[in-house]
C-alpha cells in the first residue's frame, strides 16, 4: 500500500480493568474501501470512537497523509475531513430535511441564512447520488430508514470529506436498498474517497472491500485481500477457532402439535394460510418483502389480527386480538428491531429480563427484588450474557448480548411458542452461534419455534421444515434436508411455484 490517507497506529484504550484496544492498527488508502470486521466486543466500536474524537486513547497515534495528529474533538475531526455514517441515524425527527442537512453548516449571505442555496445544493446531491427528490420541508421522522440514511450520507458529503466511515450501514435496510447502498459506496470510492466499511455481513465485505482488517480482542490480527481470502478464513480469524458446525442443531423428537393455523387470512397481507408447529420442532418461514410472511408473524402475536381463520395452541382456540392476550397464552415474539421493540435500552438487564413475567416475582402483593435478581443471574449464566452485572443498562451491551436479553425475557416468562423475527440480524458470527444454541435449548425443553428469516442458509441449518411465502400464500413447504438456497429463492421470487399435496408434518417433500 502507498502512503495511506488515514492511519491509526498502536491504539490502546482501557475502561477500568477492561482493555478494549490493545495496540490496534488500521490503514486506509485513498480510492479504496477498507473493511473492518470482528466479533462483538472485538474493539471495532471503540476504535471508531477514538477516530471520531469521542474517546481519548491511552496510547497510540493518528496520522493523516503520514502526518501525526494528537487527540482532537469531534468537530476538529470533521474539519480534518473525516465523516461518519452511523448505524443509528442520529438525525432529529422534528427537523426538516433542509435543517438536518445543514445544521451547523448553514449557508449564509452575510448574516442571513441562504435557504435557497441550501435547497439547491441538497437537491443536487440527493438527485445526483440517489435519484431522490425530497422536499426540503419534509420532517426526518416522516422518512423511511433508507431515506434517513441517504440524508445522513448527503450531510457528510456537504463538508467534502476525504475519509468516510460507514458503521453497520445496512442493518435496517431491505435487500434492494442494500444493493443501492453498495453502489453508492463504490461510486464514492471511484470519486477518490477513502472508505472504512464496518459490517457483520461478510458477503457485503467480500463484494465491496479492497482490503479487510480483522480485529480480535482489541488487536488487529490480520489485514487481508478478500479477493484471495475466503469468508471461512475471515471467520476463523475473527473467532480464533474453527466454527465447525455453524448451526448447532440438536435432534429432538417432535411432540404433539403446539400451533395449528387453519385458513388464516388478512386483507391485503396473506390468504388462506395453513401452518403447524409441533413441540420440539423448529419451523422456518421466509419470503420476499411484501410476501405476507412478516404480517403473518405479527398476526400470530396479536399485533395485526387476522380477518378470518382459526389458530389453536395446544388444541385450544388462541385469542390473538392483542399482544397482551398472546403473551398471556404462552406466545413470545423476538422482533427484528430489538433496540426499538425487543428491549428497553435504558432499563437494566434485570428489569428487562423480568419485565414480561412480573407476576412470578410478586409476594404478598409486593414485587420481590431478591427473586428478580436470582432469576436474572441464573439466566445471565445460562444464556452467557456478557454484562457488567444484572443492574447494567442494556444500552451498554453489544448487539448479540442485547438479543440474548430479549430472549431472556421470554425464558423468564416460560413461554411455549417462540416467534423469532430475523433472530440473527446485525450480530456477528460468534453471537449467532450462541443464539442458535439457545434456540436449540428451547426445543429440547418442549417449546415450539417459528423462525422468520431472509438468511436462507440459517433456515436450512436450523429448521426441521421450511415454508416459503409468495404474494400472500404459502407457495411451498420443504423438509430442511431437501432444501437449498436456490430452491427456496426460486419459490420466493415466483420463478418456480411448487405443487405439493398435504402430507404428515414429518414428510414434507417437494420437487422443483
Amino acid at each position: 500500500m502507498s502512503t495511506p490517507v488515514l492511519e491509526l497506529r498502536g491504539i490502546v484504550k482501557t475502561f477500568g480493568a477492561t482493555r478494549a484496544l490493545d495496540g490496534a492498527n488500521l490503514r486506509v488508502a485513498a480510492g479504496s474501501v477498507h473493511g473492518l470486521v470482528g466479533e462483538n466486543g472485538a474493539g471495532k466500536s471503540t476504535l471508531i470512537k477514538v477516530l471520531a474524537g469521542i474517546h481519548r486513547p491511552d496510547a497510540g497515534s493518528l496520522l493523516l497523509d503520514g502526518q501525526p495528529h494528537g487527540h482532537f474533538s469531534p468537530r476538529q475531526v470533521e474539519r480534518l475531513g473525516i465523516g461518519f455514517i452511523h448505524q443509528e441515524r442520529l438525525l432529529p425527527a422534528s427537523f426538516t430535511v433542509g435543517e438536518a442537512l445543514f445544521f451547523g453548516h448553514e449557508r449564509r449571505i452575510g448574516l442571513w441564512l441562504d435557504r435557497r442555496a441550501q435547497q439547491r445544493e441538497a437537491a443536487c446531491l440527493l438527485d445526483d447520488y440517489f435519484g431522490l427528490h425530497l422536499p426540503a420541508d419534509v420532517l426526518i421522522g416522516e422518512l423511511s430508514s433508507a431515506e434517513q440514511q441517504m440524508v445522513q450520507i448527503v450531510r457528510a458529503l456537504l463538508v467534502k470529506p476525504r475519509v468516510l466511515v460507514f458503521d453497520e450501514p445496512s442493518v435496517a435496510l431491505v435487500q434492494r436498498e442494500v444493493e443501492r447502498l453498495l453502489r453508492i459506496v463504490q461510486r464514492l470510492r471511484d470519486d477518490g474517497l477513502a472508505i472504512v466499511y464496518i459490517s457483520h455481513y461478510l458477503q457485503e465485505i467480500e463484494a465491496l472491500c479492497d482490503r479487510v482488517t480483522v480485529l480480535r480482542n482489541g488487536r488487529d490480527v490480520a489485514e487481508v485481500d478478500p479477493r484471495n481470502t475466503s469468508l471461512a478464513q475471515i471467520t476463523r480469524l475473527m473467532v480464533n477457532r474453527e466454527v465447525g458446525e455453524l448451526y448447532p442443531k440438536v435432534a429432538v423428537p417432535a411432540g404433539a402439535p403446539l400451533l395449528e393455523v387453519r385458513g388464516l387470512s388478512r386483507a391485503r397481507a396473506y390468504q388462506d394460510v395453513d401452518l403447524q408447529v409441533h413441540r420440539g420442532e423448529i419451523v422456518g418461514l421466509t419470503g420476499l418483502v411484501g410476501s405476507g410472511a412478516k404480517e403473518l408473524l405479527r398476526s400470530l402475536f396479536g399485533l395485526a389480527p387476522a380477518d378470518s381463520g382459526e389458530v389453536r395452541l395446544d388444541g385450544q382456540p388462541l385469542s390473538l386480538r392483542s399482544p397482551r392476550e398472546a403473551v398471556a397464552q404462552g406466545v413470545a415474539l423476538l422482533p427484528e428491531e430489538r433496540r426499538r421493540q425487543g428491549v428497553a435500552l435504558d432499563l437494566s438487564v434485570q428489569e428487562n429480563t423480568t419485565l414480561a413475567a412480573l407476576s412470578r416475582f410478586v409476594r404478598l402483593g409486593l414485587l420481590s427484588p431478591a427473586r428478580e435478581r436470582h432469576t436474572t443471574l441464573e439466566l445471565i449464566e445460562r444464556l452467557r450474557i456478557k454484562t457488567p452485572g444484572a443492574h447494567a443498562a442494556v444500552r451498554q451491551l453489544s448487539g448479540g448480548n442485547q438479543q440474548k436479553v430479549a430472549l431472556a425475557k421470554w425464558f423468564a416468562r416460560r413461554s411455549s411458542l417462540y416467534l423469532l423475527d430475523e433472530p440473527s440480524v446485525g450480530i456477528d458470527v460468534g453471537a449467532k452461534v450462541e443464539i442458535y444454541r439457545l434456540i436449540g435449548e428451547l426445543v429440547k425443553e418442549g417449546a415450539g419455534v417459528l423462525i422468520l428469516s431472509s438468511d436462507l442458509p440459517e433456515l436450512i441449518g436450523l429448521c426441521d421444515r421450511i415454508h416459503v411465502m409468495h404474494r400472500g400464500t404459502i407457495a411451498a413447504r420443504f423438509a430442511a434436508d431437501e432444501a437449498n438456497s436456490d430452491r427456496l429463492l426460486a419459490v420466493a421470487t415466483g420463478a418456480q411455484r411448487a405443487q405439493h399435496e398435504e402430507r404428515p408434518f414429518y414428510a414434507y417433500a417437494i420437487a422443483i
